[in-house]
């Protein structure tokens, strides 16, 4: 059985891991941290092809993620498809929208749509929580025989050293691994609240002024901000008050919502995401830069991963 060990242990690295002992592989996952410590353990988690290039293959791998989402849905393991309402204007990427079933995604009616949208779509798309997702997926990762290790890599040469076959799935932390000056962070401040009676949305057509509420089964997402080059990791008082102000401007009039926890993540922000084989160390494979798309495109990258590994054995 071949041997390959994954870095890193968010939605990437364990959708890379699956993928791989589905195909026959023997897996290693390190990583300096678990799952539940990773950004991937922060975000809402919704199906929506978020500051991500290049498109055409962004779409591809969204297509990919989601008809797996559809096979993935188990009791308690956070799965499920939901009405997701999403903004755009005259400048917006929507080749998403093709690549869903037929039936799924429509324009919205001007009654449908928040104050201050014009135009919108409504579709139905997977939300995987990642307080449940992630969870099962590592127990899924161990039952099919996988190994973990608790392990910080300090450089690229390390990181070849792992195995004849290494997967670098470690998101932002590839900044200073591989020395790559094109990933940048992109700062994300949201507040976890209590579920809220308003339908689940998001607009991104503004650069720097992202709206969204992502409605979960127990609790709420409400964001954001999408600041570029951003390594603030601290919660700003004067970001939350940002983003309540932004939930009263698009019409919402009820009691202020119930804060459970502001949270702050970096994403991991490139332009192509990195998904090649390293120039220099030719047993490494690059896979990273995923913007604020991981778990939109994730399984997509996973099998396209398999694929091309599964050609060289």
């Amino acid at each position: 059985m071949p041997s390959v060990t994954v870095v890193g242990s968010g939605i990437v690295g364990l959708t890379s891991a699956i993928i791989l002992q589905e195909k026959g592989f023997e897996v290693t996952i390190v990583a300096k941290e678990c799952f539940d410590k990773t950004l991937s353990s922060k975000v809402g988690a919704i199906w929506f092809p978020f500051e991500i290039e290049p498109k055409e293959k962004a779409n591809i791998w969204a297509s990919l993620a989601y008809e797996r989402y559809q096979n993935d849905i188990e009791p308690k393991n956070g799965v499920t498809f939901i009405p997701f309402l999403t903004a755009y204007n005259n400048h917006s990427n929507n080749d998403w929208t093709q690549t869903l079933p037929k039936g799924t995604v429509r324009k919205a009616k001007p009654s449908e749509l928040p104050k201050g949208i014009k135009m919108a779509f409504i579709s139905i798309v997977p939300l995987a929580e990642p307080r449940l997702y992630l969870p099962y997926l590592f127990e899924k990762f161990l039952k099919n025989g996988g190994h973990f290790e608790e392990r910080e890599i300090k450089d690229i040469k390390e990181l070849a050293a792992l195995n004849t076959l290494v997967i670098n799935c470690t998101g932002l932390g590839a900044k200073n691994l591989c020395n790559d000056e094109d990933l940048q962070p992109m700062r994300g401040q949201i507040l976890r609240c209590k579920k809220m009676n308003t339908p689940s949305f998001a607009d991104s057509t503004k650069k720097g002024a992202l709206s969204y509420i992502i409605n979960r089964s127990n609790d709420c997402v409400i964001g954001g901000t999408d600041y570029d080059n951003d390594w603030n990791r601290n919660v700003e008082a004067s970001d939350t008050t940002l983003i309540l102000n932004r939930l009263k401007a698009i019409g919402y009039n009820e009691a202020p919502p119930e804060i459970l926890e502001e949270i702050v993540g970096l994403r991991p922000k490139r332009s192509p995401v990195r998904f090649e084989f390293d120039d220099n160390f030719s047993n490494i494979f690059h896979n990273y830069g995923h913007g604020g798309a991981g778990f939109t495109v994730a399984w997509g990258c996973a099998i396209e991963l398999a694929e091309l590994l599964t050609e060289k054995k």
